[in-house]
């Protein structure tokens, strides 16, 4: 009987985190790189959540907190979706936990039987297959196309569905396409979903207040409210408040499920860090006068990328609507050899040999269940995206 876990052996490392850490070691090492595959923003966390983060130290908030979340902190997240979304939740139908993926994994530890399906669209961001595994169920992958912008259709999501699905994930904007549904495109989704009524729907909203141009964002809960009692709508301050280290996600749903979520997490990590809460309750109920700022930095990074990439010999890259990624096409180049003589096979060996040559650090499409693609993050400098680009052409230019 070996010592390990048998559902280890069904887990995929985290590709992204993997890259990430390639990157960092030739980086030691001595060699230029430059990393496109972080999915965190570079600026810092706005100054009025710092402070808040500071005096709630002062006030010795240093204690546990209740598993769910301070009562502030939940206050400010039934505010936060009233103002934002239109959605009406009591503070009981909240819960707070150590970043977004708990809050996920947590729902689906606490609903997840073995046989159970979870739907999950390609390409998906690469811990949601793996957290279904881990929590007994089975992940039940349905296909999208660049052609239809990497979304979800009506007729695929019914196509899917079984009996035994317990859930579908859906993530808009899309880590890691950038891809997020309008409100007639969500309403289709909406509208397959109602047909299915065993069917409960968990949202990955991170990305909401990064939509760039005239887009408006939309969750399902908002869209169709017929889906209100199965659906558990997850949020957090990482991406729109630049606070991935600070650890806070939440969400809201039915009551029932959140308080089994809530008996799951007081057996496993219990409430989240004291001070991360107060500093997460500045930054819902503070000014939000930042956001424009980063969307208007990613806006314009995101149309240098997407210039840029679509420039390049054996790339083709769509335009996304939010999130900090863009998700191209290398499909041209597969067959051709790199300048190391290697013989680009797979999108996996696209990043590697990119990597290795020019040392700029993507992530394989493959990770996230859909190729040859590859995901580049802008969450970086001006500068250091001209100059990426400009070495992914370089590298492209020399296949052959």
């Amino acid at each position: 009987m070996g010592f390990l876990a048998d559902a280890l052996s069904r887990v995929k490392p985290s590709a992204t985190i993997a890259m990430t850490q390639k990157a960092r070691e030739l980086k030691a090492g001595g060699m230029d790189v430059i990393s496109l595959s972080v999915g965190e923003p570079d600026f810092d966390t706005p100054q009025h959540i710092k402070d808040a983060a500071v005096a709630a130290i002062a006030r010795g908030e240093t204690k546990y907190t209740p598993v769910s979340g301070i009562v502030p902190l939940r206050e400010a997240i039934v505010k936060k979706f009233k103002r934002e979304n239109g959605l009406d939740y009591k503070a009981s139908q909240t819960i707070v936990g150590t970043g977004g993926k708990h809050v996920i994994y947590n729902a689906l530890l606490a609903t997840l039987n073995p046989g159970d399906e979870v739907v999950i669209p390609r390409p998906y961001w690469v811990s949601y297959p793996e957290m279904v595994v881990l929590c007994g169920g089975t992940p039940v992958f349905a296909e999208t196309t660049m052609e239809h912008d990497f979304k979800l259709q009506p007729d695929e999501l019914e196509r899917v569905i079984t009996p035994k699905t317990k859930w579908i994930i859906l993530n808009s904007p899309s880590n890691p396409s950038g891809a997020a549904y309008a409100r007639d495109e969500m309403k289709r989704i909406t509208d397959v979903l109602l047909r299915h009524p065993h069917v409960w729907v968990l949202t990955d909203d991170m990305y909401e207040h990064l939509c760039y141009g005239d887009f408006e964002f939309v969750t399902p809960a908002q869209v169709e409210p017929n889906l209100y009692e199965r659906t558990l709508t997850m949020n957090g301050v990482s991406k729109a408040y630049a606070m991935t280290g600070w650890r806070i996600g939440y969400a809201a749903g039915p009551e029932t499920l959140i308080k089994a979520m809530d008996f799951v997490q007081g057996q496993q990590t219990s409430g989240a860090c004291s001070i991360s809460q107060w500093a997460a309750v500045a930054a819902l109920d503070g000014t939000q006068a930042h956001l424009a700022e980063f969307r208007k930095a990613f806006h314009a990074r995101r149309d240098l990328v997407v210039s840029m990439l679509n420039q390049t010999q054996g790339l083709k890259c769509p335009t996304p609507e939010g999130a900090f990624y863009v998700y191209p096409s290398c499909a041209e180049t597969i067959g051709r050899r790199a300048p190391s003589g290697k013989v680009i096979e797979t999108d996996e060996d696209f990043v590697l040999e990119l990597l290795q040559t020019e040392g700029v650090a993507a992530v394989h499409g493959s990770a996230f269940g859909l190729g040859p693609n590859l995901r580049i993050s802008y969450a970086t400098s001006n500068a250091a995206l001209e100059e990426a680009c400009t070495r992914i052409q370089r590298f492209c230019g020399a296949l052959r």
